[in-house]
């Protein structure tokens, strides 16, 4: 895929920001010596991360140089770097990892959380929250739309994440090694202005492995195609906007 867009990225960042805030508030390290925001993005997660932990020293990685150049603007003077978390390894004093919508993207990202959960200290923490959208209509829809139009052939092989586990998976991978688990859903339902704002909420990220191989004709016929079944498939409220569910998975677990 192409570069991540920080800017389309925040267009929203108040509904973005939030289910951060929320996993934040339920990890139970007060006094964290490193803290490391994995798939740090534009540095809005990040910034909640220093404000909580104003001793600590806060770093964020991405593997998105575009977001990174973001982050470096809106928080001078911490640490962003590239990476990527199948490879990365948290050192002797990270007391606090946090993974805010990062990784579902990993398509071996049980494996990952369990070796990063595991290599942490005693008392440390890891706090995720993932997208658990996948049926939404959303996202059911964008395949739809990519199977049912001229792009159907560039489409073809591109795939979508594959669904969470459910909560009991998360829950026996970590309690080895854990000594307390938090796992909660939250659906949220933002408020948009319409069906092309939806639009613009997953041109961001999930909508992005059916835009980016099309070219500009194509994207723009797709886009149009796939607004008019979300223009069905999310009706107007009272007041002409809709609501657009959002379930997210949240997981925190702290090391025995």
């Amino acid at each position: 895929m192409k570069d991540w867009s920080a800017g389309q990225y925040l267009k929203f960042e108040d509904e973005r920001t939030r289910p951060s805030a929320e996993l934040l508030a339920r990890v139970p390290v007060e006094a964290p010596r490193e803290v490391v925001d994995i798939g740090c993005g534009p540095g809005n997660s990040t910034e909640l991360l220093v404000a909580r932990y104003p001793a600590a020293r806060v770093s964020g990685f991405d593997t998105s140089p575009a977001m990174l150049e973001a982050a470096r603007k809106r928080l001078p003077g911490h640490d962003f770097f590239q990476a990527s978390a199948s490879d990365w390894q948290p050192g002797p004093q990270t007391d606090v990892v946090f993974a805010n919508a990062v990784f579902q993207w990993l398509p071996d990202h049980p494996a990952v959380m369990a070796r990063l959960f595991e290599a942490l200290p005693s008392g440390a923490a890891i706090a995720v929250q993932m997208p658990d959208n996948i049926a939404e209509p959303s996202h059911v829809l964008m395949r739809q739309t990519a199977e049912d139009g001229p792009w159907a052939s560039v489409l073809a092989s591109v795939s979508q994440r594959r669904p969470l586990p459910e909560p009991g998976f998360y829950y026996d991978l970590l309690r080895p090694h854990a000594a307390d688990i938090d796992i909660w859903h939250t659906a949220y339902n933002h408020v948009m202005d319409d069906a092309t704002a939806i639009v613009e909420w997953v041109k961001a990220t999930g909508l992005r492995p059916f835009v980016d191989p099309l070219d500009d004709d194509l994207r723009a016929g797709f886009l149009e195609a796939y607004r008019a079944r979300i223009e069905r498939a999310y009706p107007a409220r009272v007041d002409g906007k809709r609501l657009l569910r959002f379930p997210r998975l949240f997981i925190v677990a702290r090391r025995a």
